[in-house]
Order: structure tokens, then C-alpha cells, then sequence
């Protein structure tokens, strides 16, 4: 493992991360205090309602899924919510955010990108609502979230850019921390024999478990060369790729929501035996339509 790469890799996200969160995370909070959101969440209510969220949470989603989970859980920090509401969050936009930019890395195996949104998005509604009807003793906070959980009413603007501005902080600062983390236990993932040599042994099980560990850009990558020499069939790429649209990045995508409450147990267990379920499923439907 190159440690500088790492290092640089970590300082290029906490950058990025400086410039997201905390002028979000403001913003969040001005529009909480003014009550802003009152009118523009109706246009989301329909989806929170499904979700059990708070319409407050409109926001979370919509940045969520057309930007990233930073913008994410910037806005969605200041909410009041339970450990099961956040387990619900992380489960949905684990399966359905950045759908622009990882579309296109699926389009490069043979998958539509109209199919990419339409799947993604309704199988984290539809996963994401089964999260919300299970019992909620079923889940606890996998972290104290004492300093994110409780709704803080400021007395005035000021002490509402004071007190946001002092929270994005501490929050962009363990996001870092945590994302710093990751990187360097990727990167020293990345460098194993057995990935470097991915190429040569090519197959749908190892494409799967690279994506759920190290995300859809690396678990598709190493199909590309394949799909388009046609080494691996159209049924399996798109198994593969149905698969890791659902699960992946798991161990990443679900700390971020870890932090804040969400239980880390359950949503990687259901977030898995939905992408095994599911990716079965579809995948007959595939085989029915294309293979008769």
C-alpha cells in the first residue's frame, strides 16, 4: 500500500467534505429555524409517508439521491430522529443515491440507465418501507448519538450560525475521521494479490463481493473489459450489476449513518438479503424476457 496516495486520497475527501457539509448543514439549520421547509417538503411527503420519515426529511433524499450521501446526512443531522428512522434512511439511500453519476458507471456493463433510476429508486422505497413496518425494538442506536439526536431551539440568528457552525464542525471532523479510516483499510484492500489479479479471474462471485466491499465503481470495473468483449454473459452482467445497485459499499455507506443513529446490524443484513432476493428475482424476469 502506497501510504502518500492514501493520505493524499484522504486529504482530497476531507476537503470535499469541509466544502459540503458545513455550509449545508447551516443551511439545514436556517431553514429549519425559518420554517422553510414547511413548504416545499409536500413535493417529497408522499415518499417520507411510505418511508416513516419526517417530511423534513425531503431534503436528505432528494440530495441524497441526486448528489451524495454527504449532502445526505448534512441535512438530515439536525432532524429528530430515532434509531429505526435513520436505519430506514441508510437502508433507502444506501440502495438509491448518487443515481447520476453511478448510472453511468452501470451503463458501461450493459446496464440502462433507465432501469438503473426506476430499480434503485423503488427498491429503496419498497426495502426501506419494509424497514419501517418491522417492530422497532429491533433496533438500537450502534453509537451514542447524544450530540446529534436532540433538536436544539436557538433563541435568536445568531445563535443559531453560532451553534450550526460549532456542529457542522464537529460533524465534518468525525466524518473525516471515519472516512480517513476507511480509506486506508480500502487502499490497503485494493493492493492484495488477489484484487491486483482480479482481471485474470474474472467471476460473478468476486465481482459481488468486491463491489459490497469497495463499492459499485470497483466491482463494475472489473466486469468492463469483460462486458465488452463478451466473456461473461448479458444474464450475469445484469445479475452482477442488479446485485451491487442494491449492496454495495456497505461497511462505508452505512457508518456515515452509524454516527447518527442507525443500526449498523440490521442494515446490512437487510440491505443483503434484499440484493440476494431481488437480483433472483429479477433476474428470472430477465431470463423470461430475453432468454425464451
Amino acid at each position: 500500500m502506497n501510504f502518500k496516495n492514501s493520505l493524499n486520497s484522504s486529504l482530497k475527501s476531507a476537503w470535499i467534505i469541509l466544502k459540503l457539509v458545513i455550509p449545508i448543514y447551516i443551511l439545514a439549520d436556517i431553514l429549519f429555524y425559518y420554517n422553510t421547509l414547511s413548504y416545499v417538503s409536500f413535493i417529497v411527503e408522499p415518499f417520507t409517508s411510505i418511508l416513516g420519515l419526517p417530511a423534513e426529511a425531503s431534503l436528505a433524499i432528494i440530495s441524497g439521491i441526486f448528489l451524495n450521501l454527504y449532502a445526505a446526512i448534512a441535512f438530515a443531522a439536525p432532524l429528530d430522529m430515532t434509531a429505526q428512522q435513520w436505519t430506514v434512511l441508510a437502508v433507502f439511500l444506501g440502495i438509491c443515491h448518487s443515481l447520476v453519476v453511478e448510472s453511468v458507471i452501470m451503463k458501461k456493463i450493459g446496464i440502462s440507465t433507465f432501469y438503473s433510476y426506476m430499480m434503485r429508486f423503488f427498491v429503496g422505497l419498497f426495502v426501506g418501507y419494509l424497514t419501517y413496518i418491522m417492530p422497532s425494538s429491533w433496533f438500537v442506536s450502534t453509537l451514542s448519538t447524544q450530540d446529534f439526536t436532540q433538536k436544539i431551539v436557538y433563541d435568536n440568528f445568531i445563535d443559531l450560525i453560532y451553534g450550526s457552525s460549532y456542529n457542522a464542525t464537529i460533524l465534518s471532523i468525525k466524518i473525516i475521521l471515519l472516512i480517513s479510516v476507511l480509506i486506508f483499510i480500502m487502499d490497503f484492500i485494493k493492493t492484495r494479490k488477489f484484487v491486483l489479479e482480479s482481471q485474470k479471474n474474472v467471476s460473478k462471485g468476486f465481482s459481488i463481493l468486491v463491489g459490497i466491499i469497495l463499492g459499485i465503481t470497483y466491482g463494475a470495473g472489473i466486469l468492463i473489459q469483460e462486458a465488452k468483449s463478451g466473456a461473461i454473459s448479458k444474464a450475469d452482467l445484469f445479475y452482477i450489476g442488479t446485485f451491487l445497485m442494491i449492496c454495495h459499499a456497505i461497511i462505508e455507506d452505512t457508518l456515515l449513518f452509524v454516527i447518527f443513529g442507525a443500526d449498523f446490524t440490521m442494515v446490512i443484513v437487510i440491505r443483503t438479503v434484499a440484493a440476494i432476493i431481488l437480483s433472483y428475482i429479477f433476474l428470472k424476469m430477465y431470463e423470461i424476457r430475453y432468454e425464451k
